[in-house]
C-alpha cells in the first residue's frame, strides 16, 4: 500500500493541474468573435464591430482597466457555419481569447457547440435568441439578450390579443435560426387555440422567396411573422405588397431581421414601410432619456462617426459595456471561471436606465414592439 502512494499522489497533482483554471496575467485581454463582415448580411458585422469598439476603444483610451487593455479580434465568417468553426478554433487555440463575445447568428453558433462544451471558454452575449444556448446546465454560456420565444410571444400577443389578428402566417429561413421561430411561433398559437394560416421558407444566404411566396400568398394572412434576413424579408415585402392579396397585410420582423438595415434596403426597393412592426430586444437608440443610451450616442459619434445609430450598434455597445464591468470586478488573478461569476452577478442597476437580471441564461429580459413612422421608429404600448 505504502508503494502505492507516490503513484497516487501523482494521479492527484496530474488532476488538479488538468482541472486548475487557467490564469490570464497577460495586460492584453484577448476578446475574441466570428461574424459576416462580408456577405448578405455583412451589416451585421458592421453594427457589432462598430457598437462593441466604440466602448473597448473608450476603455483603452481612458485606462479604465488600469493597467489591461481590450484587444477584440474579430474574424469573418459570411454567416456560412462551416467558417465559423475555423475562425473559433483559431480564436481558441491560436489567439488563446479570454472570451468568446458577441458571435452573430443561430446555425453559426450551434455549429461550434461542441467546441465550446469541450473548451468551457466564457460565451458572451451572442446575436441569436436561440434556446439552446438558454439551457441551465451550460454554466458556460451567458445571454444578454432576450430569447427568440419571448419577441414572437410579444408580437402575437400584439396581433392577436391586441387587436384580434387569428390569420397568422409565417416566412422563415430553412436552418436552425428559422426552426427556432417557427417553434416559438407554433407554441404562442397553440396557447391560444389557433393554428398557422400558411408557411414558407428559404434557403440562408439566398433571396430565393419565390416558392414561399406562392405557398403564403393564397391563405391571405392578416400577419405574417418573418424570422430571416433583412434582404430577404425586404424582397418578400415588396413582392407581397405588389400583391391584392396580401396589401394590407402585416409584416412583423424579430429583432435578427436588423430593422435598421431592412428600412434601408425597402427604400432602395422603392417600397414604404407602413404596416410593419419590428420586435426588439433593446429600448430605441434614439431615447435620451435613458442615459446609458445618452453615453452610447457620444462614444458612437466619438469613434465612429460615419456609422449610423441602430438597435444592433446599441445592443454591442451595452453588451460589451457589462463585460467590461465584469471584468473589472474581477478580484485577484484573472481566471476564466471568475468572469463567469461577475458576469452572473452583473449589478441589477449597473446599465444606467435599464433593468437587468440574470435569469434563464440571459441578463435582459424585455422585448418591445416599433413601426416606422415619419423617418422614425416609434415604439408601439
Amino acid at each position: 500500500m505504502i508503494k502505492r502512494i507516490p503513484i497516487l499522489l501523482f494521479i492527484l497533482i496530474l488532476i488538479s493541474v488538468y482541472f486548475k483554471d487557467e490564469i490570464f496575467s497577460n495586460n492584453q485581454i484577448k476578446i475574441g468573435t466570428s461574424l459576416p463582415k462580408s456577405g448578405i448580411i455583412k451589416s451585421w458585422g458592421t453594427s457589432v464591430t462598430a457598437g462593441a469598439n466604440s466602448y473597448f476603444n473608450y476603455v483603452n483610451e481612458t485606462n479604465m482597466l488600469k493597467d489591461k487593455k481590450i484587444d477584440f479580434l474579430i474574424y469573418d465568417d459570411k454567416y456560412e457555419p462551416e467558417l465559423t468553426i475555423d475562425n473559433i478554433n483559431k480564436l481558441i487555440f491560436t489567439d488563446k481569447v479570454y472570451a468568446l463575445f458577441g458571435l452573430v447568428g443561430t446555425p453559426t453558433v450551434k455549429n461550434i457547440l461542441p467546441i465550446l462544451y469541450d473548451e468551457d471558454i466564457p460565451f458572451f452575449a451572442a446575436f441569436t435568441g436561440a434556446s439552446f444556448l438558454r439551457n441551465k446546465k451550460n454554466d458556460n454560456f451567458i445571454n444578454f439578450r432576450s430569447s427568440y420565444k419571448q419577441e414572437i410571444e410579444k408580437l402575437v400577443s400584439y396581433l392577436h390579443d391586441k387587436k384580434g389578428l387569428s390569420k397568422i402566417a409565417v416566412f422563415y429561413q430553412n436552418d436552425d435560426y428559422g426552426e427556432e421561430g417557427y417553434v416559438s411561433l407554433l407554441q404562442s398559437l397553440e396557447k391560444r387555440k389557433l393554428s398557422l394560416s400558411a408557411e414558407g421558407s428559404y434557403k440562408r444566404n439566398t433571396l430565393s422567396i419565390t416558392h414561399a411566396f406562392n405557398e403564403i400568398q393564397h391563405a391571405k394572412p392578416e400577419a405574417i411573422i418573418m424570422v430571416g434576413a433583412y434582404k430577404t424579408n425586404a424582397l418578400f415585402i415588396k413582392k407581397a405588397k405588389e400583391s391584392e392579396s396580401m396589401k394590407d397585410t402585416i409584416f412583423c420582423n424579430i429583432s435578427f431581421g436588423d430593422a435598421n438595415a431592412m428600412i434601408s434596403e425597402l427604400d432602395k426597393l422603392k417600397t414604404n414601410s407602413d404596416n410593419l412592426i419590428f420586435s426588439q430586444v433593446v429600448p430605441n437608440y434614439l431615447n435620451t432619456k435613458i442615459p446609458v443610451i445618452q453615453e452610447y450616442q457620444a462614444l458612437m459619434k466619438k469613434y465612429y462617426p460615419n456609422e449610423k445609430l441602430g438597435f444592433i450598434s446599441l445592443e454591442a455597445f451595452l453588451a460589451s459595456k457589462v463585460l467590461v464591468n465584469a471584468i473589472s470586478r474581477i478580484k485577484g488573478d484573472m481566471t476564466r471561471e471568475k468572469l463567469l461569476h461577475t458576469l452572473k452577478t452583473t449589478p441589477p442597476e449597473m446599465l444606467d436606465g435599464l433593468y437587468m437580471k440574470f435569469k434563464d441564461s440571459q441578463l435582459l429580459n424585455n422585448t418591445y414592439l416599433f413601426e416606422y413612422k415619419d423617418l422614425k421608429f416609434k415604439e408601439l404600448q
